[in-house]
């Protein structure tokens, strides 16, 4: 019989108590609970410290981890610092990529693949090719790469990276035309404005937003390598040809771009306040609905538009700077080998965490984690697919469900892409049955004037990713020429971009751009690039 009642989940958990752990090691281990301690350099959702999933994971596996976050006026800088200074770790860390290194080189993280010949789980994770990319230079393997491992194919429905976003009431004002370049897109926003100036509570709308602060840079530079109709390499474009890796950044496209920028600022659909925003300030002016278009990566500002009313919900567009170009937007997970989740010299108890690690990727462990109890938070129909009731849509949506019911261990590892039965997806969100019936009616109403499912269907078809993907995972070795244009460029870029927008005189302030940046040995950097391509591409075989 199935549990479909909330008040059932004291019995499902009995249920589940019942059966055996799912790591070799169970049988061992009787009723005692090891408790691992953990830090994530990135913000992050606590649950319950009763939490009803991570209990029964508990129990299956006879570990659990208490998870920490990076709190809102931590640095993270300091947060690492501290941490050497002390020489005290927790057990587990996921750094971000500059103190990922310098932890690996401090001896701060053990050499997992010591150990995992016991742990097939965590050796299988990803090829041989993809370990070799993320070994040290003493041969070792330190990380474990997160959101990189897709099983068997992408099912992605919601595009979680960049794109030309614009809010679903202007395409329906419009009758959903296709747009296709920039030119296209600011006139549609300029067109709505014309006739819309004011939002339902009287506020002026904003046609275009940019965040373009010291951390978030992303959304004011790289649009020119997506015009031109390349994927997200970051601070380069790679013929695929080729395999070099070229400088966009004066590019004709660019140029394109800025005066594109430029123009709209002076008519005015640019915010005048963009460039003294900072986060969470932009944050909230998305929060507030008025905001018609932006670029950025959905990650970025998802949260800031939760609450939204459902017309003022983003949709992703592919927009290039010429019709014929084909957009890329959309790629299938990129593997990032700049950091992952590593075991610390702290840890008393290596092969307990190896084999947490293990059994949290076990298929049974993934399906608590990601779609929770059978007959509780999913069912199951007569050919294994899951799904959800309305009324467990409706909980598992619920945030004071989520932090003591829902167990994701997020910053551990886990694969995107299919579910290990082969039939399902790994998560509900991404469940092509569920995923259209949860969307609001506006996005409903689009996706079917648009003749798709989901917001990856409005831009490209991924394929599969090259050897090199994705060259922002890479940063040049530090004191080298290639580091020093790096940051030069980087240096030049925030000084002079949001000039040239707010210029009254856009041709003097680009030639001014152009005739500093050639001062720089930015050769050096993208030759450092091509280098890394050309690395990894022979680890990869090809």
């Amino acid at each position: 019989m199935k549990l479909r009642k909330t008040t059932a989940f004291i019995f499902a958990c009995t249920v589940f108590f019942s059966i055996a752990g799912c790591g070799e090691n169970s049988d061992s281990r009787e009723n005692e609970i090891r408790v691992y301690t953990s830090f994530f350099g990135a913000r992050g959702n606590d649950i319950s410290d009763n939490n009803e999933i991570r209990q029964i994971i508990a129990e299956k596996t006879g570990a659990m981890c208490k998870e920490t976050w990076l709190k809102e006026q931590e640095d993270l800088n300091t947060v690492f610092s501290d941490m050497m200074i002390s020489n005290k770790y927790p057990d587990f860390i996921v750094p971000d990529s500059n103190n990922c290194r310098k932890l690996v080189t401090a001896g701060v993280f053990i050499p997992l693949d010591n150990y995992w010949d016991k742990y097939p789980n965590i050796k299988n994770f990803y090829s041989e090719s993809e370990w070799n990319r993320v070994r040290s230079d003493d041969g070792h393997i330190y990380n474990i790469p997160l959101f990189s491992s897709c099983y068997q194919h992408d099912t992605e429905t919601i595009h979680n990276d960049e794109a030309f976003w614009i809010q679903v009431k202007v395409l329906e004002w419009a009758g959903y035309p296709e747009i296709k370049t920039l030119d296209e897109y600011f006139n549609l926003i300029e067109e709505y404005i014309e006739t819309n100036p004011k939002a339902d509570d009287g506020e002026d709308y904003i046609g275009y937003e940019i965040l373009a602060n010291d951390t978030y840079f992303f959304s004011l530079d790289n649009p020119p390598m997506f015009l031109d109709g390349y994927p997200n390499d970051g601070n380069c474009i790679v013929d695929p040809e080729t395999r070099i890796a070229y400088d966009y950044n004066l590019s004709p496209t660019a140029e394109k771009w800025f005066r594109k920028l430029n123009e709209e600022y002076k008519k005015g659909i640019i915010d005048p306040e963009c460039f003294v925003l900072t986060s969470d300030q932009y944050y909230k002016k998305l929060s507030e609905g008025h905001i018609l278009g932006i670029v950025d990566q959905n990650w970025n500002f998802n949260n800031a538009v939760q609450n939204l009313p459902s017309d003022c919900s983003y949709i992703p567009l592919s927009v290039t700077i010429d019709e014929k170009i084909q957009g890329q937007y959309h790629s299938i997970t990129a593997f990032n080998d700049s950091t992952g989740l590593g075991i610390t010299k702290s840890c008393t108890d290596i092969e307990g965490a190896l084999q947490f690690l293990n059994d949290l990727l076990s298929p049974e462990i993934l399906n608590l984690r990601f779609w929770g109890v059978e007959g509780v938070d999913y069912e199951v129909d007569k050919t294994g697919l899951f799904y959800h009731t309305e009324e467990q849509a409706e909980r598992w949506r619920d945030k004071d469900y989520a932090r003591k019911h829902i167990c994701l261990y997020n910053y551990f590892p886990y694969y995107f892409g299919m579910n290990q039965d082969g039939i399902n997806a790994y998560c509900p969100s991404v469940q092509p049955s569920e995923f259209y019936k949860t969307r609001p009616e506006d996005v409903r109403k689009c996706f079917d004037a648009y003749g798709v499912n989901t917001y990856v269907e409005m831009l490209n078809q991924a394929s599969e990713n090259p050897p090199w993907y994705p060259m922002w995972s890479y940063s040049p070795a530090e004191n080298t020429s290639a580091s020093e244009a790096c940051q030069q460029i980087d240096h030049l870029k925030h000084q002079y971009l949001p000039r040239i927008v707010m210029s009254d005189n856009f041709d003097d302030m680009w030639a001014e751009y152009n005739k500093e940046y050639e001062k720089i040995d930015s050769q050096a950097y993208f030759d450092d690039l091509t280098a890394e391509v050309e690395r990894r591409c022979k680890i990869a075989g090809q």
